[in-house]
């Protein structure tokens, strides 16, 4: 439960809190409790909004965090044990000298916590409480730091916690990583490593108290492909799993739709939630690209089996037959042309049929057979505070977009790379153009061509012209 309390809270001596606002999340606590969960409360977005300030008001910020907990630790000590503390959210600091100074004031809040906590009595004497990493980061310095404030304190009743939104170019992408590859895997399992050496493998708990992907958004589909999503999801509840490591999905209304209490996509968490149990089977892609005309051909996906064994195709109630419909031949799954002529039906532009590749566990991997052909871009002038490109995508769906000058250089924010992040440069959320931000325009040097190189899913790629005059921006078609 994450937690904000600043803001219903008086001034100084005392610091109290809002009765009717401790009531509210007492409420809270306590349905959660009695549908047998169990529940991390924390003191959330006041990590920013006020306790940074602990290195230039020291003791304004001490006496206000101390009354705060103090009054927590009394209204909730006598919880079951099911309920836990975190002290502080994704700690920040803000004119410090650096690590070592960060390191001694999140080492002085864990200690005054701690300290009250137990000092408070009743279920905290021995509650379980959380401590995290400065900024709540992985990286070694950081697990370090908090392993040696953890043999200080000595209190077995201790766990620790960290976030973790994935391989940054991946989660927002950037730079062209635009699928779960092999870079975005080893961040992963390196950072998942570090925590159980330093953590669990010491009979420490680590708790992932976030995780998530920070571009997923159900209100901005696209930045992130589907498939790609499914592919972290699993490998990352399954890795998680056997580091010993919890996790908590974040959840600001992306993955639950918190009016009607449905799964935004009940797919994907269905992928997450049988990676808390074991492995799924996927493939190198979710999609199957054909033309609009012509001849249709067979296409290959790679099956990424995952230790499961793949176990046929499935389309609606219909069960497709090997050796007619598709073969496989180690890893590498076919789909033949007579089948995907079937599947393909009338080729109208888009998903004409769904196919659910199965393995022996998990669960099914979704395969979309879609019509398509080369996307066409108009000619488009506006302002610089944002210019939409009419588009035909016909099909296709944006995977990313390449920004460069007439020299070669890069163009953009993004200048140290040409592939320019999604929703910073450019996005495409509607099915009738790509839009490019103000923020784009206003990083572009002033009456320089820039040619954008626009990479579609199907392997498309569309170059296009833009330029900038002023407050004017022209796009036009290579």
């Amino acid at each position: 439960m994450p937690v904000t309390w600043g803001v219903h809270q008086g001034a100084a001596p005392g610091y109290p809190l809002d009765p009717a606002w401790t009531a509210k999340v007492r409420q809270v606590v306590d349905w959660a409790l009695d549908e047998d969960l169990y529940v991390l409360l924390n003191m959330h977005h006041d990590s920013w909004m006020w306790v940074n300030n602990l290195s230039t008001d020291h003791d304004a910020v001490l006496a206000r965090y101390t009354a705060t907990w103090t009054q927590i630790a009394a209204e909730f000590r006598d919880k079951p044990s099911r309920l836990v503390f975190e002290s502080i959210n994704e700690p920040t600091f803000s004119g410090t000298s650096g690590d070592d100074e960060n390191y001694r004031l999140l080492a002085e809040l864990n200690r005054v916590f701690h300290r009250i906590v137990r000092d408070s009595g009743g279920g905290n004497a021995s509650r379980l409480v959380v401590l995290p990493t400065l900024y709540t980061n992985a990286d070694q310095g950081r697990l370090d730091a908090l392993a040696a404030e953890l043999t200080a304190l000595r209190d077995p009743m201790v766990a620790t916690t960290i976030h973790f939104y994935g391989w940054w170019p991946f989660s927002v992408n950037i730079a062209g990583y635009t699928r779960f590859d092999a870079t975005s895997e080893q961040d992963l399992t390196a950072t998942f490593d570090r925590a159980y050496d330093t953590f669990t493998a010491r009979g420490i708990p680590v708790v992932i108290g976030e995780y998530a992907l920070l571009a997923y958004d159900h209100n901005r589909p696209g930045i992130i492909q589907r498939g790609e999503q499914r592919k972290y999801f699993e490998f990352l509840g399954d890795y998680a799993r056997r580091r010993q490591l919890t996790t908590m999905l974040w959840d600001a209304g992306q993955f639950l739709n918190r009016t009607t209490l449905q799964w935004r996509d009940a797919e994907l968490f269905g992928q997450i939630r049988s990676s808390w149990t074991t492995r799924s089977g996927t493939a190198s892609s979710d999609m199957v690209f054909l033309p609009k005309s012509g001849a249709i051909t067979s296409r290959t996906l790679t099956l990424n089996t995952n230790g499961t064994d793949f176990q046929g195709l499935r389309h609606g109630s219909r069960t497709l037959v090997k050796g007619r419909d598709y073969t496989v031949s180690g890893s590498r799954l076919t789909l033949t042309a007579s089948a995907l002529t079937e599947l393909a039906g009338n080729r109208a532009y888009g998903v004409n049929s769904t196919l659910e590749a199965r393995f022996s566990r998990g669960v099914p991997w979704r395969i979309d057979v879609i019509t398509h052909d080369v996307p066409v871009l108009s000619n488009a002038s506006g302002s610089t505070s944002g210019l939409s490109l009419p588009t035909q995508f016909r099909g296709d769906m944006l995977a990313t977009m390449e920004a460069r000058y007439d020299d070669g250089s890069n163009a953009g924010p993004a200048d140290w790379t040409s592939y320019q992040q999604w929703d910073t440069a450019f996005s495409a959320y509607t099915g009738d153009s790509i839009k490019l931000t103000g923020e784009f325009f206003n990083a572009l040097k002033d009456g320089s061509r820039v040619t954008l190189t626009f990479h579609f899913w199907s392997g498309s790629k569309v170059t296009y012209y833009v330029t900038k005059s002023g407050s004017t921006a022209t796009g036009t078609p290579a």
